[in-house]
């Protein structure tokens, strides 16, 4: 320990007498270290940390999902795991209260909190049996929601508030640190298990389910006991349910499935900045080993009093790990600030992205990271300058035969690091491409001069279809009449606004495969003027006339991948097509352009075959005569986004007070929130090829500034002896291109083998995109060539009298 301390002493002197040489090192392996840091947190945050429930380890998720009598059927006939579910993402308004909000919420089953082992803050959660029909009117409020609405009162247990229009008596209060299933999620409510209503039991809301294996079960046996299950459940559906349904149902562990999206995504980043990292120790290693020359002497005095080799290179050693402590402590400092960046630059809803901080995982991981990195770039220098002796450091041959392999050493270097950097380059300008291509698709509308909002009357209102009708009519008729406004229209699903409304169908001389059920189409509910207003072409037919909001004659529009699909080389428009429950066959009247209303990669999900438009009206099955109560209404206007919603605002409550406006957004912002998630993949991957591609160049510059410092001699004598200067400036230049070629080459070939995992994260574009990889090329042989040329000018500026009188 004696030892160790005096080591660590000296090595502070001996970074104090070369404070260029110290700040340069410290930077360079603080952003790395730092880099490191913050991904890392994020990993250890969202992929590590146990989830924040009692036991988490014997909680489990099941694959598959189910409509409330399927998951019924589930909690009595399964013995192996406690198992609860839930609805995320639905909407309530919340009244009574002053003005009316709308507020996000999960429906659950009455055993969710018990199975994920959380107890409230204030109150209770649902006892057994408290998500039936009639047993139900009962709400858990979030921590935030408690307190920004109800300003923290401790007394409002029992209490008995107004959720779309009927009462519900206050439960608990929950934690602040409880996000299940959303961070969005301020209340909980009951499911209403209702087996009388078979649509609403069996054809409704098809949950996940979460489980708590019970004491001695594991989690194969939990498997083996959820797919004999499934595979008789389908026998209790009142219809016939596809064969592919929950087909590969299974039981994991809750936390892979939470993260299960993010998990790839989240590991790409770490082997990027550990790229960096081993760029930036590369970077050192060669800073070191030029310094390490200038020591020469020093070490070979060191070796003639005694000192043997391995004392040599454990002092140098321990400088290495100091230099690397310091660059971890100030990567700390970074790390607290890319931490605060990466939160506000990744999606809102990365799960369990609140719960990513510094703590003492993470600081162990930093200082462990930091004594390895020492170990890492210091490793090389230390053996390389331990090997000299007394006579080779005073001799001028030995010196000569030690820096052959020094420079061959640092040479090195300088290819892994232009390697490494061509990898991550040639990632990132992968990403940017996908990007490109994805921010310029055509999403089948125009979003400029587009507002939406949300509007929201209670379902209760709409129970009425002609008061919700006539409500909804007043208000386009006064949306329209407004200032500034050139036209309003109702749908009941937006495009890109994250909900799907779907509904099975039957296609008039339609035969599915054997053993399907009826197709699921996405069913838009409109007014007539929607197309007009989001500027959908209709490339066919017509569009709904005011006369068909009565439902009379019932009508229908299709888009065209629809109609290639379901009337392929015939023309769509004079089809039948009927809703499942629906009496009458729909008139397709008209065919329109593809909207991209899933995401911009796709028109709809994979398990919905196509897209429906039906005008706003109540429907024509004798049993159920409602329309849709929540509504999107697009506005195109020249006023800007605060103008439209104020004059919304303003409407709504002139008609009907307890309607919340909400999710005021332009159509624009609703179309780059459709790209957050690769635009902040990829511009953080920009962000560390830009620092890989700056540190290799570095490199490369060290490499040639060292050569041309260590044969100044040589380059006096040449030009001596009749050379020009450009024939110095060639052999600096063919010097550093010889390993920056191989280096590229090396890269290149990493990137084929290794870029492939970034396949998921790519849209429109190969992972081995052959413009890409020779872009990178030659932007990569340009940038190199330039390091090159830097030194290699202060070599032909060597004026030869001083060089001969060199030493």
């Amino acid at each position: 320990m004696t030892s160790l301390l005096q080591d660590i002493r000296y090595a502070l002197r001996q970074l104090r007498k070369s404070p260029g040489f110290t700040v340069v090192a410290v930077l360079t392996l603080a952003l790395g270290i730092g880099a490191n840091t913050a991904i890392f947190s994020l990993v250890d945050g969202i992929l590590l940390v146990p989830l924040p429930y009692s036991k988490p380890e014997q909680l489990v998720s099941v694959t598959g999902t189910y409509p409330r009598g399927g998951f019924v059927a589930m909690r009595q006939q399964v013995h192996t795991m406690d198992v609860a579910t839930y609805a995320e993402g639905h909407e309530f308004n919340l009244t009574g209260l002053g003005e009316p909000v709308r507020l996000t919420g999960s429906l659950v089953s009455a055993e969710l909190f018990t199975v994920l082992g959380t107890r409230p803050e204030l109150g209770r959660t649902f006892y057994r049996g408290e998500d039936a029909a009639g047993q139900d009117d009962y709400v858990v409020l979030s921590h935030a929601l408690w307190q920004q609405r109800f300003g923290s009162d401790t007394s409002i247990v029992g209490r008995s508030i107004e959720i779309e229009g009927a009462s519900r008596q206050i439960l608990g209060v929950m934690p602040a640190d409880f996000r299940f299933s959303s961070p969005k999620t301020q209340i909980w409510l009951p499911l209403h298990n209702d087996p009388r209503n078979s649509v609403s039991y069996w054809a409704s809301d098809y949950m996940p389910v979460v489980g708590r294996l019970r004491p001695g079960a594991t989690l194969e046996q939990a498997r083996t006991e959820v797919r004999m299950f499934q595979s008789h459940v389908g026998e209790l559906f009142p219809f016939r349910m596809p064969a592919e349904w929950n087909a590969d149902i299974s039981v994991v562990q809750l936390q892979n499935n939470m993260v299960a999206d993010v998990r790839a995504r989240l590991l790409m980043l770490l082997g990027a900045v550990l790229l960096i990292l081993l760029i930036a120790c590369a970077n050192v290693a060669n800073l070191m080993l030029s310094r390490a020359a200038t020591r020469e002497k020093e070490i070979g005095i060191r070796s003639a009093l005694g000192a043997g080799r391995g004392r040599i290179a454990r002092q140098l050693l321990t400088e290495s790990v100091v230099l690397a402590s310091l660059g971890g402590l100030l990567g700390l400092v970074f790390a607290v600030a890319g931490i605060s960046l990466l939160k506000f630059a990744l999606p809102a809803n990365t799960p369990r992205l609140m719960d990513v901080h510094l703590d003492s995982r993470v600081l162990a991981f930093t200082g462990a990271l930091s004594v390895l990195t020492g170990l890492v770039f210091g490793l090389a220098p230390a053996l390389q300058s331990s090997r000299s002796a007394l006579t080779e450091a005073l001799q001028a041959g030995g010196r000569g035969a030690t820096a052959s392999v020094s420079q061959r050493l640092r040479s090195s270097l300088a290819v892994i690091e232009v390697g490494f950097a061509a990898l991550l380059i040639i990632a990132a300008g992968l990403l940017i491409r996908s990007f490109w291509v994805l921010s310029h698709l055509n999403p089948g509308f125009q979003p400029e001069h587009i507002v939406t909002a949300r509007i929201t009357p209670n379902e209760s209102f709409c129970n009425d279809p002609e008061r919700c009708l006539t409500f909804y009519r007043s208000l386009l008729d006064q949306a329209q009449a407004s200032p500034g406004v050139s036209g309003a229209a109702l749908v009941n699903t937006l495009p890109l606004g994250g909900r799907v409304a779907k509904r099975s169908v039957d296609i008039e001389n339609f035969t599915g495969s054997p053993g399907q059920t009826s197709p699921r189409f996405w069913m838009d509910a409109v007014t007539p003027s929607y197309f007009r207003v989001m500027d959908i072409p209709l490339l066919s037919g017509r569009s709904f006339s005011e006369g068909e909001l009565s439902g009379t004659p019932p009508v229908a529009i299709v888009n065209v991948e629809t109609a290639r699909r379901f009337w392929p080389g015939q023309n769509a428009v004079g089809q039948h097509i009927r809703l499942l429950g629906e009496i009458n066959w729909r008139t397709v009247v008209g065919v329109a352009a593809d909207v991209r209303a899933y995401d911009l990669q796709k028109t709809i999900p994979g398990w919905i075959k196509g897209t429906l438009y039906v005008p706003y009206s109540p429907t024509s099955t004798s049993e159920d005569r409602r329309v849709p109560a929540e509504m999107t209404i697009a506005v195109r206007s020249s006023s800007d986004e605060s103008q439209v919603e104020a004059m919304l605002q303003r409407i709504v409550a002139s008609l009907n007070h307890d309607v919340p406006v909400s999710e005021v957004k332009a159509m624009s912002t609703l179309l780059s929130e459709a790209v957050s998630t690769p635009a902040s993949t990829t511009s953080l991957f920009v962000t560390f090829a830009g620092l890989a591609l700056v540190l290799g160049m570095v490199g490369i510059y060290g490499v040639l500034g060292f050569l041309v410092s260590k044969r100044t001699r040589e380059f006096g004598i040449r030009m001596a002896l009749g050379a020009q200067r450009s024939d110095v400036l060639w052999l600096v230049v063919r010097e550093g291109a010889r390993f920056s070629v191989i280096g590229i080459v090396l890269g290149l070939g990493g990137a084929f083998a290794v870029t492939r995992w970034l396949s998921s994260e790519l849209y429109g574009v190969s992972a081995v995109d052959p413009v890409t990889y020779a872009g990178v090329a030659a932007v990569m042989a340009v940038v190199s060539m330039l390091a090159c040329y830097l030194p290699a000018r202060r070599a032909m500026r060597v004026d030869p009298l001083i060089a001969l009188r060199y030493e």
